[in-house]
């Protein structure tokens, strides 16, 4: 019995292309050619064509089938046990993402959020200016997962209006204007201080250097704020700095 090209790409459900292209890769032996020059493939060759469809269909890649078609052995002693054991941690991994990757549109889609919003930030994602949502993916960056759930915790008890005036606070706003929101937004720093202690001390929740953190921070904060702004954020800071150093060196 034999079969043309066509006919196995259809035995095998798959085409004649695809055929054509195992060949090129040297995975399927070229057949014998009739007088007339048509192909005939034999059964080695259909079962050839299947198990590459196997392996295929395992996630194997095409560079590795030879590899893997190799006969079982024991674990750590190369060939095809360890080639599968590998390519079955990649293809766990790949749906760990797609689950995250699930579970994040799930979370956007029910919260209604922007599908760009940082991660674990869904619900309160219309509390958040351009300017803060930019630096919560920054912070993400940057900060562990302990972290960004502290930074989340914050946003959500912060219903604070002060904020908003913040947001829109123009470039040329006067002093008086500047220190009427630092005197509204020190109590809120204050709290945030006095509920996550390691504020004051971030280097234990980093996950990348000081140095490397510091810098990123820096430059995110000159370019995402202007300097009213960033003189009313750094000033209300201070401030609360010194009020919750003050409470604790005085036991309070």
């Amino acid at each position: 019995m034999a079969w043309s090209t066509r006919e196995l790409a259809e035995l095998a459900g798959t085409t004649v292309n695809t055929v054509r292209y195992y060949h090129r890769l040297g995975l399927l032996d070229q057949p014998e050619r009739e007088d007339n020059g048509y192909k005939q493939y034999q059964v080695h060759h259909l079962v050839t064509l299947l198990r590459i469809r196997r392996l295929a269909a395992l996630g194997v890649p095409l560079a590795q089938i030879e590899a893997v078609s190799t006969p079982g052995d024991a674990p750590g002693e190369g060939g095809a046990t360890d080639a599968l054991l590998a390519l079955d941690r990649e293809l766990a991994a790949s749906i760990e993402r797609l689950q995250q990757a699930r579970e994040g549109i799930a979370a956007i889609l029910r919260d209604h959020a922007p599908a760009d919003v940082p991660a674990g930030f869904e619900a309160v994602a219309s509390r958040l200016s351009s300017a803060d949502s930019s630096m919560i993916h920054i912070y993400s960056q940057l900060y562990d997962a302990e972290a960004l759930a502290d930074v989340r915790a914050m946003v959500e008890t912060d219903d604070d209006p002060v904020n908003r005036e913040i947001d829109a606070l123009p470039a040329d706003a006067d002093d008086a204007a500047r220190q009427r929101l630092v005197d509204l937004l020190v109590p809120t720093l204050a709290q945030n201080l006095r509920d996550f202690p390691w504020l004051s001390e971030p280097e234990s929740r980093l996950s990348k250097s000081v140095g490397t953190t510091q810098r990123a921070i820096v430059a995110a904060v000159v370019e995402l704020y202007n300097p009213a702004q960033l003189d009313v954020l750094a000033r209300a800071s201070i401030l609360a700095a010194e009020i919750v150093r003050s409470e604790r060196e005085n036991g309070a």
